[in-house]
């Protein structure tokens, strides 16, 4: 399984970036794909994921209502539209996946560890 993202940069305060993850390689019918962002000195943590099981989504209080992950009709491409960006959204922002994932997306969401393919990551700046 191959995650390539793309789509990072620097972008001012109040702009939007979206952020695309380029998936191959998938052969379970249960999977979970989010996007999760490290920042200096911080843990990594879950901003966006998605179970394709019932299309569920989860998304932490800091960025829900600005960010929003969505898949490409042909499911193989993933995306995270980020509006509204400030300062504290700048980090590198990876795409991540698991496979036979049967728990809700909020338990891998907030658990990266768990998670088994990554990509390499994108940076995001935001300037203030």
């Amino acid at each position: 399984l191959q995650l390539v993202e793309s789509g990072g940069g620097l972008v001012q305060t109040g702009g939007s970036l979206r952020l695309s993850c380029a998936a191959s390689g998938f052969t379970s019918d249960y999977y979970l794909i989010g996007w999760f962002r490290q920042a200096p000195g911080k843990e990594r943590e879950g901003v966006a994921c998605f179970r394709n099981s019932d299309g569920s989504t989860y998304y932490p209080d800091s960025v829900k209502g600005r960010f929003t992950i969505s898949r490409s009709s042909a499911k193989n491409t993933v995306y995270l539209q980020m509006n509204s960006l400030n300062p504290e959204d700048t980090a590198v922002y990876y795409c991540a996946a698991e496979t036979g994932a049967t728990n809700p997306s909020s338990y891998y969401c907030q658990a990266p560890k768990i998670l088994n393919f990554w990509g390499q990551g994108t940076q995001v700046t935001v300037s203030s």
